[in-house]
């Protein structure tokens, strides 16, 4: 026993000295809010609390997401590299990580720091559970930095969702007036004839009362940012403490989460260093910074911070403490499958520019989709695009497709209303951030090109990072060139792509086949051999090829027959390709009424929606899709 008291001694006097004079950390992350505050220049906005920190910290102006929503965020936050590089772009993901990617929380743990998430883990990945018990000493609705022992120093987590996305526009509004506009007064109650419409939305009464009750909502979050800053003042830790405040992406409104635009990608962050650490700091309190910072530099900042070592693994640049290192020049963003809604995106961005690749154009960027569809807003702006009278940015939004390339001047163009990738003043931009894509999608092991379901078959028994990595069967470069000639390659290319022996390339064939506009009898015969393809998601883009072009007879029952397959990745994407055909899929409906049962079967109805289950979410993704069909089309 003596020997063993003598150890932890031992430990103690190594440990606590190293970690003595290094700060607590508190994160403040509000959910699904853009820069909406009056510290970043919204009159609109009423937030005393947060502006009042703003006085006192350092603001950055130039802070981005690297998904505009939120699991891929969250995956990206605790692991310091975006979910690209990851595997875990999708959202929500079911792929493994290697395992000793534990969340960057927990080598400050085992620095002898106290851990503590309140309450939010959406990780994203199948190691999601090791993640939250290697990261936290507690995670819970009720984790705070008091659980700690004396002296022991923190870092200590607070996510806030009354600015999210069920709140500002999905509730009832019933419900939203009870639970959270209630805890206003009067006078901090926004007032909807004064609410800014912006040029992408119609300006009706009921847009105006969304963007006023997503403005209730802020406020009442601010509420809670100056109660959780009360409580460090209370507890005397003020002087000990650096404090990040910032959200997850964008604003939770059509436009801004789910968009790679500035509206989606753009963040708050605001970092309070007390006096004590104010060596720590870029500048004076009250000033403002326009360093670019992304979502994979926050864990490298806070393990810099605490003087703790960073992995080699970790893509992200520490911005603040010893590590830290030159500027970035550019940020990055990915857009993939997001519920139900499959896509692919990426994008570039400097201080001035911003620069989006869509490699799947022929989609939209206001893609039906069930739960944001709770919300009153997306039907107003569906009635306005079914009347054909919209104006040009809101066909940006609402429009059936989308342009393959995006090029804004954001500081001549904050709200991205301007499309400039055709404009010959600025060719040398466009290249430059063409180039600069490119080369981090190659350094970055960039994931998103390879289909879903393949991507399970291809990583059996490793993860999808070790794929990526490793030599053989990813080959990323022709993947890549793939997906780039979606929407402008020649029929030759297509067909030649679609023979080729790689099954990614030849499914983004298939998907250049569903962009193109028409079909020549070529390629119907090598879409109809596609059918017979080895790989799901070839057959079933192939179906959609066909059906697009009303070849219904010979593709609809290949859609059906994937709506059996065990690879529920593979399910999914069939589903909601049946979807987005509506009727043209009608001889689908008894396949999608059989699969709808199969699901609810994974994920009983009544489930809570919370429940973190990889085959699960896929279950309740599946069924968005299959719900929506048999509503529109069954009996």
């Amino acid at each position: 026993m003596l020997r063993l008291i003598a150890h932890f001694a031992l430990l103690a006097a190594i440990s606590f000295p190293a970690i003595a004079n290094t700060p607590n950390i508190l994160w403040i992350t509000a959910e699904d809010m853009s820069p909406t505050l009056g510290c970043y220049g919204d009159d609109y906005a009423i937030t005393p609390h947060i502006d009042q920190l703003a006085t006192e910290a350092v603001v950055y102006d130039n802070a981005f997401a690297t998904s505009p929503v939120c699991s891929p965020s969250r995956s990206c936050i605790i692991n310091g590299l975006p979910a690209s590089s990851q595997g875990t772009q999708q959202m929500r993901s079911a792929f493994p990580i290697p395992g000793y990617m534990k969340g960057f929380p927990s080598l400050l743990r085992s620095a002898g720091y106290y851990t503590t998430n309140n309450v939010k883990t959406d990780y994203n990945s199948a190691n999601w559970e090791t993640i939250i018990a290697a990261s936290w000493d507690e995670s819970s609705a009720t984790a705070h930095w008091r659980g700690r022992t004396d002296d022991q120093p923190f870092f200590s987590v607070f996510n806030l969702m009354t600015s999210h996305q069920s709140r500002s526009m999905v509730w009832p509004y019933q419900q939203f007036v009870s639970e959270v506009q209630s805890r206003l007064p009067a006078d901090e109650i926004h007032h909807p004839e004064m609410a800014p419409v912006p040029p992408y939305y119609p300006d009706t009464p009921l847009v105006r009362k969304t963007l006023a009750r997503f403005y209730d909502c802020v406020t009442v979050m601010d509420k809670e940012v100056g109660a959780i800053l009360r409580q460090l003042e209370e507890d005397g830790l003020a002087e000990d403490t650096i404090v990040f405040f910032y959200s997850d992406h964008g604003s939770g409104l059509p436009r801004h989460k789910r968009a790679l635009l500035d509206s989606g990608m753009k963040i708050p962050l605001i970092i309070r260093f007390p006096e004590k650490y104010r060596r720590l700091a870029p500048s004076d309190p009250g000033t403002r910074t326009d360093r670019l910072v992304s979502f994979d530099d926050f864990g490298p900042t806070v393990l810099s911070l605490t003087a703790a070592e960073i992995p080699a693994y970790m893509e992200g640049n520490p911005f603040l403490g010893p590590a830290a290192g030159p500027a970035r020049g550019y940020v990055y963003g990915h857009r993939d499958r997001v519920d139900e809604v499959h896509d692919l995106a990426r994008s570039v961005r400097d201080k001035r520019y911003l620069y989006i690749r869509n490699y799947m154009p022929h989609l939209g960027y206001n893609q039906p989709t069930a739960w944001p569809d709770l919300g009153e807003i997306r039907h107003e702006i569906y009635a306005q695009a079914a009347s054909g009278q919209m104006t040009a940015p809101q066909k940006h939004f609402a429009g059936p497709s989308r342009p393959p390339e995006e090029l804004y001047d954001c500081q001549a163009d904050p709200r991205n209303l301007e499309n400039l990738a055709s404009s010959s003043h600025h060719n040398s931009v466009l290249e430059r951030m063409r180039a600069q894509l490119g080369a981090r999608l190659m350094d970055s092991r960039d994931l998103g090109f390879l289909p879903e379901a393949l991507a399970w078959k291809l990583s059996a028994g490793a993860t999808p990072y070790e794929l990526a990595r490793s030599a053989g069967s990813y080959q990323q470069a022709r993947l890549i060139q793939a997906a780039s000639q979606v929407g402008n390659a020649s029929e030759e290319t297509l067909l030649s792509h679609l023979a080729d022996r790689d099954p990614g390339v030849r499914y983004w064939a298939a998907v250049g086949f569903s962009a193109a506009s028409t079909l020549s009898s070529k390629a119907i015969d090598a879409l109809n051999g596609a059918l017979r393809d080895g790989e799901a998601n070839v057959r079933i883009e192939a179906a959609n090829a066909l059906a697009r072009h009303g070849r219904i007879v010979e593709s609809i029952p290949v859609l059906a027959k994937a709506l059996e397959d065990q690879n529920l990745a593979a399910v999914q994407h069939a589903a909601r390709t049946i979807e987005l055909l509506g009727n043209r899929a009608l001889a689908a409906l008894p396949a999608v009424a059989a699969c709808d049962t199969r699901m609810k079967r994974i994920r009983p109805p009544g489930t809570s929606p919370v429940v973190v289950d990889p085959e699960k979410d896929q279950a309740m993704f599946i069924g968005f899709s299959t719900e929506a069909f048999i509503k529109r089309f069954g009996p």
